[in-house]
């Protein structure tokens, strides 16, 4: 500290009043703590792969000093007029006079007379890369300064030292101007120095690549740099700040971060093992041996020596998720990963994963003898009780086990090291979104492995393809799982990986390549060369009957009582919560009938999931007779088996999906229902499938569905041959009154292929800064949330709220609980989703309003909740109904929300 002056040391980079203490941090300790913290995440946090794709000029001195400089840098725009003489947070007049007071000793004599007419064009980002520029350091570099609050500037702002003048430093020219201008020059030279550079031309540029990474480094190493006790627990000292009659001088900097880092590194390093012996590995962590696909699969994979993208194309059941666990810890092992994320296509299939996830990872920890933390990543993970059991970090002594680091939360959650959730959270990757920059980082260190990734849209594809892109620039290996995989879709995402990596979506290869219908199929990227494997032992085959049936839903019904009169499990999915709930109003009493969408409260469904499991998962306790009725939700990674199905018409890779729940354990069956048999419903005629099936799946594909699905289908063998004849349009010519149905499908595709690429981050490139980078940015709150969801999803916003009941002016949960004696996130446990038709886009802002003047009239104390403060009530009746809006709402924990409108109800 002796080269500074007491000018310098008296500047605040932090003020705040706790328990009536004054408390300050000087600007430069902030300064020198930012850099010790980075400069520990680069030696000690970050992966060897992202040391390597932040090489600097060859130099690992020269990118450590860079690193360095970015960290000491990064608020100098706080050492300006402008903010200087800003009000703390809590507008405490006493603490501003006090630290005024205290610049004012150290030499600032005038800093009390300043005024300022626009402060805030000046903030202290923009500030900070301004005098970068004034100081000759590349654009590339100041860029990263000014974007550090999460989103970069759109051009170099040098300039703003002269329009803004005033906010830099006093406006008259003399002894005090020069005073302010000197302290900024010092503090700039004395970090320069500090970080092994003599002057600003001797900081180099760095490519685009580098500094998307760069920027992630350094709002994770400022947060952290920033986070006064660990998890806000006074007992855990991080980087607090110190009483206001202290300096700077009374702070050791080393000890300070030296004792900080050892408190806030509560887990262990995963070391990923090679898997020399792959069938040792699978009864290690499974307690099985594995399939011969199984093995084949993974000896080939332990092959690749630059390994890029792998897709796993196998039959439901095949056990493709052990497939890519191990092949995950292969791949970390090569190219030097220290985790893994799973991403899924929902909350439920992210749930029913979390728990495979973390059972491997327990066997992980316990061998490394480990502390190892995992997160559930979605917006109910908070409800998750497997989630919730899992012991944090800081309260386990001794290792060997999965934790959970608290640290780790809202935006910081992708950088957990073991990260499993829905495919939003990967696809957000693609989406200009304030501090989308942590994404990258937290990515860019693991495995993706990306399961069921034949279910996403041409929307969706289209954040897939631009994700993989920036995922094959980061050399991240990518593991791609499904069983119904149009091989248009498998071309585009390995050429979308490839173009990534190499700058080309060309890769030597066998001819013929795009058109492979082998299956199982391994097609794996190494470097520059794609390698299909197809020489799988045979499967044996399970012969399912096909029957189309156009009924009424009450002989529907019938005609399903029929089937299992002499016991059995029926599964009946269908396109739409309203048409579930319709056929479940018509089951006999008599009948055992559970119903499952995405209509529940979440409780509510993670029982029925879990009861739906224990009577028809692996060695259940099946019931005499069974209906399942249910949605979409039922043909994505549930683990159930029925014995025969009922299921609407939709494309032929989600009926194959559903049929996968059909005759899945090798079991006795019933008389009767020895071979599988699936009814297809909803086809009035060749090419009319009803409004509402029409309007959730493109007419085109079910009419090729139509006609391309026979009376008899070969399991697995006939699968990607079925898929390929749907989905490849040189088979369009087969298929007769095609002409308006495709034309309107290719419109559909080109508008929301265009609508994608509004939100969509640029293609990885090396040339160029980050100005610019995310131009369009959604609001940073919940509703940014609904959005950011909605932009990777191209759903419409729909709104969740707490479904609570009032009776004689008291409320209640609608279990019956009193809202008084259960604690808020029990509370909060109580939340749904609204269905799109009852809040439309164009009346979401009045429903809104509504719902938060009822929340606030009736509920004002959560408020005050950290569980409930942005959460809005929706009341029902002591009946469990009310009229909203246009509609008549109902809920019922065995039927979930139902909905009907009022002129329906009324005419």
């Amino acid at each position: 500290m002796g080269e500074l002056t007491t000018e310098e040391l008296s500047l605040w980079g932090k003020k705040a009043i706790r328990d009536d203490q004054e408390l300050w941090l000087p600007l430069v300790i902030h300064l020198i703590d930012a850099k010790n913290v980075i400069n520990w995440l680069y030696n000690h946090w970050l992966t060897d792969n992202q040391r390597s794709l932040l090489m600097i000029e060859n130099s690992e001195s020269v990118t450590q000093n860079v690193v360095k400089f970015l960290g000491y840098i990064h608020d100098i725009g706080k050492a300006t007029t402008a903010f200087q003489t800003k009000q703390s947070y809590a507008h405490n007049d006493s603490l501003d006079e006090d630290i005024m007071e205290k610049m004012i000793r150290g030499g600032f004599k005038d800093i009390d007379k300043l005024s300022f007419l626009k402060r805030s064009a000046s903030p202290h980002a923009l500030a900070g890369e301004a005098l970068l520029e004034v100081y000759g350091v590349n654009k590339s570099i100041a860029a990263i300064i000014g974007g550090h609050h999460g989103k970069p500037l759109s051009n170099p702002v040098a300039k703003d030292t002269r329009y803004n003048s005033e906010n830099y430093w006093p406006e008259t020219p003399g002894e005090e101007q020069n005073r302010w201008r000197k302290v900024q020059e010092d503090l700039f030279q004395y970090g320069l120095h500090l970080c092994g550079f003599h002057k600003s031309s001797e900081i180099p540029r760095v490519n685009k690549i580098q500094a998307v990474l760069l920027e992630g480094l350094l709002i994770m190493a400022d947060w952290l740099a920033s986070s006064e006790y660990l998890n806000d627990d006074p007992s855990k000292p991080l980087f607090p700040l110190i009483d206001i009659n202290e300096s700077a001088a009374d702070v050791n900097t080393e000890q300070r971060y030296q004792n900080a880092i050892n408190t806030w590194q509560i887990n262990d390093e995963w070391s990923a093992e090679r898997v020399s012996d792959i069938d040792e590995y699978y009864v290690q962590h499974w307690g099985f041996h594995p399939r011969e696909v199984q093995l084949a699969m993974c000896q080939e994979i332990s092959k690749a020596l630059d390994p890029g993208m792998m897709i796993v194309e196998a039959p439901m059941g095949i056990g493709k998720t052990e497939i890519a666990l191990t092949v995950a810890e292969q791949l970390a092992s090569r190219c030097g990963c220290n985790g893994l994320f799973m991403g899924l296509p929902t909350q439920a299939t992210s749930n029913a994963m979390f728990d495979r996830v973390e059972d491997w990872l327990a066997k992980e920890a316990k061998e490394q003898d480990a502390k190892l933390s995992i997160k559930l990543m979605h917006g109910k993970a908070k409800f998750n009780q497997r989630n919730q059991a899992i012991p944090r970090a800081e309260n386990v002594q001794g290792s060997g086990a999965v934790v959970v680091n608290e640290w780790f939360t809202g935006k910081k959650s992708i950088l957990e090291e073991f990260t499993v959730g829905t495919i939003d959270n990967l696809l957000q990757m693609g989406l200009k979104q304030r501090h989308l920059f942590l994404k990258h980082l937290g990515l860019s260190g693991k495995v993706v492995v990306i399961d069921e990734v034949h279910g996403y849209d041409v929307y969706m594809s289209s954040y897939l393809a631009k994700v993989l892109q920036w995922l094959g620039a980061y050399n991240v290996p990518v593991i791609a799982l499904s069983a119904t995989l149009p091989k248009g879709k498998r071309n585009e995402l390995l050429k979308s990986y490839e173009k990534g990596k190499f700058g080309s979506d060309q890769f030597e290869t066998e001819p013929g390549w795009e058109n492979n219908e082998a299956y199982p199929l391994l097609s794996m990227l190494d470097g520059k060369h794609l390698k299909q494997v197809t020489n799988f032992v045979s499967q044996k085959y399970k012969y399912v009957q096909v029957k189309r049936i156009n009924v009424e839903n009450n002989k529907l019904i019938d005609i399903v009582n029929a089937k299992i009169k002499d016991g059995g499990v029926a599964g009946i999915i269908v396109n739409t919560v309203k048409r579930a709930e319709e056929i479940a109003d018509l089951m006999p009493k008599d009948v055992l009938t559970i119903v499952l969408h995405s209509a529940f409260l979440a409780p509510d469904r993670q029982k029925i999931e879990e009861r739906l499991q224990s009577m028809t998962g692996k060695n259940a306790a099946r019931p005499p007779r069974l209906v399942v009725i249910g949605t979409q939700v039922l043909e994505q990674s549930l683990d159930i088996d029925f014995d025969v199905l009922f299921t609407d018409i939709a494309p032929m890779d989600l009926i194959l999906q559903r049929v996968g729940r059909l005759h899945r354990h090798n079991i006795k069956r019933p008389k009767g229902l020895q071979t599988p048999q699936l009814y297809i419903l909803g086809i009035n005629d060749y090419d009319d499938y009803g409004k509402s099936n029409e309007y959730i799946y493109e007419k085109y594909l079910l009419m090729k569905t139509d006609h391309f699905l026979k009376e008899k289908i070969a399991l697995p063998g006939d699968i990607s041959k079925l898929v390929q004849q749907v989905y490849d349009t040189a088979t369009d010519s087969e298929v007769y009154g095609l002409k308006e149905a495709k034309a309107k499908f290719d419109k559909d595709q080109k508008i929301a292929e265009n609508k994608a690429k509004v939100f969509q981050i640029a293609e990885p490139k090396h040339r160029g800064t980050i100005h610019k980078w995310l131009d369009w940015n959604l609001p940073d709150d919940r509703q940014g949330e609904i959005k950011a969801q909605a932009a990777v999803r191209d759903i419409q916003e729909t709104l969740e709220v707490i479904l609570l009941k009032e009776i004689d002016h008291q409320f209640y949960l609608l279990d019956g609980r009193k809202l008084v004696e259960v604690d808020d996130k029990t509370i909060s446990d109580q939340v749904i989703r609204l269905p799109s038709v009852v809040t439309p886009e164009w009346k979401l802002d009045t429903i809104i309003k509504k719902l938060e003047d009822i929340t606030s009239k009736n509920l004002p104390q959560w408020q005050q909740s950290i569980w409930l403060h942005d959460s809005l009530a929706l009341i029902l009746g002591s009946k469990q109904t009310t009229d909203f809006f246009d509609f008549r709402l109902s809920y019922s924990s065995n039927k979930g929300l139902c909905y009907e409108r009022l002129e329906e109800k009324h005419g």
